[in-house]
């Protein structure tokens, strides 16, 4: 389902350059639930931007479900990551403001639904991560725990065949954290998401299919 071919990913700036990535090579197939490990500024997050085409790289190609995303233009990337992949972060990236509900229908204002659409499936995407009871709540009312459950709810509303998570437990206390989990192992297993996590947590990585660990940019053993 995703594969990366001889990826190098360099940032440039008037007095340095810095190489984030380098000869990475990469296959994750439909369904696995893969751990990228490494410790800070090892690469991680530059690698999880490049698979989720928020980021292209430098040298090397990305090709998804047997495509090659190679000179798509904005407009259509932005299309294939609205309709092909979520994102959790770290830090929730909730609009203050918005009811819950609201905030889980976003990605849905770029498809072509009606606003009954948009509210059913926001509904059910809450629903499944146990927060049905708190969709006109606002991210302020809501526990850590909770606000990153909602995270979730938008990244799935959706079903994107990929999700991506940049240490999605890593602003939650052990239990929260293991709760979170409990949610991705559910939709890897009951719905064959595919998923993508960066996490320092060994005892979390251990739950995924497999490990990717990264050192100073490169792919290790």
């Amino acid at each position: 389902m995703i594969k990366l071919t001889e990826i190098a990913k360099v940032y440039r700036t008037a007095k340095m350059e810095t190489l984030a990535l380098s000869n990475i090579n990469l296959e994750v197939e439909k369904g696995e639930f893969i751990s990228v490990m490494g410790p800070s500024g090892c690469g991680k997050s530059t690698l999880l931007n490049i698979i989720g085409l928020l980021d292209a790289p430098s040298q090397g190609w990305v090709s998804l479900n047997g495509t090659e995303i190679r000179s798509y233009s904005d407009r259509r990337l932005a299309k294939l990551r609205n309709e092909q992949i979520g994102f959790i972060f770290q830090t929730f990236h909730l609009i203050t403001d918005l009811a819950v509900v609201d905030n889980v229908e976003i990605p849905l204002l770029y498809r072509r639904l009606s606003g009954a659409q948009r509210r059913k499936l926001a509904l059910a995407a809450l629903e499944r991560v146990g927060l049905k009871s708190r969709v006109h709540h606002y991210p302020p009312q809501l526990s850590g725990g909770q606000q990153q459950r909602v995270a979730i709810a938008r990244a799935i509303v959706g079903a994107p065949r990929i999700l991506l998570a940049d240490e999605p437990t890593g602003n939650l206390d052990s239990h929260m954290g293991a709760e979170i989990m409990d949610i991705l192992k559910d939709l890897n297993e009951q719905m064959h998401t595919t998923i993508v996590m960066v996490t320092h947590d060994q005892r979390l990585a251990d739950q995924s299919n497999r490990i990717i660990r990264l050192f100073d940019g490169r792919r290790v053993s």
